[in-house]
């Protein structure tokens, strides 16, 4: 088992009212320079939030949601400490409540 950490805010906020396709450009050339594999993914419409363990996560975001996934803790931190409306926690995949980590609710993601 692998753990996640996630942030994850409502889609209108993390990509309609916040620069973030710049944060992710901007990470996305740091770890090329660095010759670093990619170690985290946008996933709009998070299946992981229909987690039982997750239930109060998704109570408290706005639909439709949109999470970016990690294996690494430091840029998860990161993003909170630069987008301030948004929730971060952790989990770990592959489990009997989350079998993918990255999967979507919504089949066109």
């Amino acid at each position: 088992m692998q753990t996640y950490y996630y942030a994850v805010a409502s889609q209108k906020f993390l990509l309609e009212q916040e620069p973030f396709e710049e944060v992710l450009k901007e990470r996305h050339r740091y770890y090329q320079e660095q010759e670093k594999e990619i170690d985290f993914w946008l996933v709009k419409e998070p299946a992981f939030l229909e987690a039982p363990e997750l239930a109060e996560v998704k109570a408290k975001c706005p639909q439709p949601a949109v999470a970016i996934v990690s294996t690494n803790p430091t840029f998860i931190t990161w993003l909170k400490l630069r987008l301030e409306y948004i929730a971060t926690g952790q989990f770990q995949a592959p489990s009997e409540t989350i079998s993918d980590p990255l999967a979507s609710l919504n089949s066109v993601a």
